[in-house]
Parts: C-alpha cells; sequence; structure tokens
C-alpha cells in the first residue's frame, strides 16, 4: 500500500479483493491445513487489503471495494463446503464494511459469479462426472 500510495498521490479509487483458493473434496476430508489455507487466501488477504487500503480509498472521496464472492457462497455446491464458507464470510464482510464506511464515501460491494473456467478449476470442469453437478 506504500507503493500505491507513492504512485498514486496517497489515494485509491478502487480496491479488486479476487485472491481465491478452491479444493474440490469431500468436507470429512479437509485438512486442517486445507482449512487455514483457504481461510487465511480467501477471507483474511481480503480483510486486511481493505484495512490497508482504508485512508487511500478514503482519501479519494469516491473509493469502492468489490469484493468477488461466489454462488457456492448462497446455494450448496457439492466438494466446496470450506471455499464456500470463506466466500459466504466475505458477504458478511462486504455487508459491514458498506455500512461501516459510507460515512468515509467508500462503497463496497460484492459479487458472486458461477464457475468460470480458469487454470483453478479446469481440471474439474473436464471431468464427465462434473458436467451433471455443473
Amino acid at each position: 500500500m506504500e507503493k500505491v500510495s507513492s504512485i498514486f498521490d496517497g489515494k485509491l479509487d478502487i480496491l479488486i479483493n479476487n485472491a481465491a483458493i478452491l479444493m474440490w473434496k469431500p468436507f470429512e476430508e479437509h485438512t486442517v491445513e486445507d482449512y487455514l489455507t483457504l481461510l487465511s487466501t480467501n477471507l483474511e488477504s481480503c480483510y486486511h487489503f481493505s484495512q490497508l487500503a482504508h485512508p487511500l480509498l478514503k482519501a479519494s472521496g469516491n473509493g469502492s471495494i468489490v469484493f468477488i464472492s461466489s454462488v457456492s457462497s448462497l446455494v450448496s455446491v457439492s466438494g466446496v463446503s470450506v471455499y464456500a464458507t470463506t466466500k459466504a464470510a466475505i458477504n458478511q464482510l462486504t455487508q459491514n464494511l458498506a455500512c461501516e464506511w459510507a460515512k468515509d464515501g467508500i462503497r463496497v460491494n460484492s459479487v458472486a459469479p458461477w464457475l468460470i473456467r480458469t487454470a483453478m478449476v479446469e481440471d474439474y470442469i473436464d471431468l464427465p462426472e462434473s458436467a451433471k453437478k455443473i
């Protein structure tokens, strides 16, 4: 954030929180390490970046944060329970920051897309048994 601040004169117009990893496996097969990795990457990183960006977003007078959530945060999707939990937490963080930071002129929203063909899900999408689930 120090580098961003120096480049943009202490202001930031938008922060896109798009950090995420996904582990496709039944809930009971997740290890503590899996859980902590998903939580740290998908939720904590967005939390901390938002907190660090707050002064710069506020200084812009018209700052915005967009969190990338997931449809899985709203409906049950088999094999992604821990991922979905982190994305549901993103939804709640979005709601709270939208209310809390409105006084600072910062808009906070989230977008909840469905499955997008990326390297992270490529192997899963191409499995014949996945087509039915998707």
